[in-house]
């Protein structure tokens, strides 16, 4: 199954000539040569001293021919540094300042080296200290501890530690920062005046807790448990809110809360740690809840649906489930139509809505259908399934999907010679 100066310079001005009662000095008359006027050929303007009888272009032209291969050369050059310059600019706007914007200088000082050090040249001790640096310095400008700001250079840290594959450090980091926003919570609750803060509070707690059970399920720390439990208190409180929104009202001053779509990945996270323990009976409701909030006509849809239908396929509820139990027929019924919904979709979606998922979903749905079929005991069907799944992975280059439809063709083989 299938994140100035500037100097001035001054002239000076010439003193003033007093004014003495003197003789008058007289000068010999000198005979001065007579200058004739100069004749009418002789004129021309200083422009077209230089190149007398050709314009800017014409000099263009000449300077071209005499160096063929320097000319474009020096243009290509000059494009290019131009286009450089502007690159520059726009990269310190946008990178340098716009980006720390909201921090003091001296905290946005310490955070460009702080990501330097994350981002371009990887050193994790100087990153820290520099990330530790600039939590120094906004707490002494005073920066709130709870704002997007402070928290978001929290964050950072533990996002480092991940990246380095230190991931009880990034979980140590992670979970301080949620037992102290959930304390923050817990004392400010609805005070008037604070809804707006409150709002921005929960929903960093709510990401933070839906990290911390990515973290939690990862091969390297293995604590399944803590992962479902951290997933679980975030999709509580973010139906609770929701809940609670739709029955008073949003308060003026509040904010938006999440969207469908990202309420709808706090479902598909849930569902994917119930199906990892094969209590399918719980997360084909998870991944049905996340469908209903998914865009109707996007590929990732086409995913939620094959999700579903390997749900349904694969579920065998207690019998004292709450719904009763259902037969296997009537699973495996409703896994092979929304496996169709799945390829039904994926085939309408055309570009530039289209994008790798709808191809490898609509692979792994055939593959999927095939199964269904072999679960009846339809090898025949199965078989077509498989072979349409093997065609379709290796049009689109989808190894893992060809293998898997290569390896269940030969299983049928099997079985027909037996």
């Amino acid at each position: 199954m299938l994140s100035r100066r500037f100097k001035i310079l001054t002239r000076p001005f010439p003193l003033p000539i007093k004014a003495h009662h003197t003789e008058t000095l007289r000068f010999p008359k000198c005979a001065l040569p007579t200058l004739s006027r100069p004749s009418s050929q002789h004129k021309y303007n200083s422009r077209s001293s230089k190149w007398p009888g050709r314009n800017a272009w014409e000099s263009f032209k000449i300077l071209f021919k005499s160096s063929p291969i320097l000319m474009p050369t020096a243009l290509i050059l000059m494009v290019i540094s131009s286009g450089i310059l502007l690159w520059s600019n726009k990269y310190y706007s946008d990178y340098i300042i716009g980006a720390f914007v909201k921090f003091p200088e001296p905290v946005a000082k310490q955070l460009r080296k702080a990501l330097y050090y994350t981002n371009i040249e990887l050193t994790p001790s100087l990153a820290i200290k520099y990330y530790k640096e600039a939590l120094r310095l906004a707490e002494e400008h005073g920066l709130d501890r709870f704002s997007d700001e402070t928290i978001g250079i929290k964050v950072q840290i533990a996002l480092l530690f991940e990246k380095c594959q230190k991931y009880h450090k990034a979980i140590e980091v992670l979970e301080a920062i949620r037992n102290d926003n959930l304390k923050w919570l817990d004392v400010v609750g609805f005070k008037e005046g604070w809804l707006g803060k409150r709002n921005k509070v929960l929903q960093k707690t709510v990401q933070i807790s839906v990290k911390l059970g990515d973290l939690y399920g990862n091969q390297f720390v293995l604590e399944p448990e803590l992962a479902e439990e951290r997933v679980t208190w975030a999709v509580e409180q973010t139906l609770n809110e929701q809940e609670r929104r739709e029955r008073a009202g949003i308060v003026e001053d509040e904010g938006p809360w999440f969207d469908e779509e990202q309420i709808g990945a706090q479902f598909e996270t849930l569902a994917h740690m119930h199906e990892e323990k094969n209590r399918h009976y719980l997360s084909a409701p998870l991944f049905l809840q996340a469908l209903n909030l998914s865009p109707p006509k996007s590929c990732h849809t086409v995913i939620l649906m094959n999700n579903l239908s390997t749900s349904l396929a694969q579920q065998l509820p207690p019998s004292n489930f709450p719904e009763g139990p259902t037969t296997r027929e009537a699973l495996i019924s409703n896994a092979i139509a929304w496996a169709e919904k799945a390829v039904s979709l994926a085939n309408k979606i055309q570009p530039p809505e289209r994008n790798e998922e709808c191809d490898t979903g609509c692979a792994v749905a055939t593959h999927n259908m095939g199964e269904f079929s072999e679960m009846r005991g339809d090898y025949k069907g199965a078989e077509n399934h498989y072979k349409q799944a093997a065609y379709l992975a290796k049009k689109i280059g989808f190894k893992e999907g060809l293998k898997n439809s290569e390896m269940a063709l030969k299983r049928i083989k099997a079985i027909g010679t037996t």
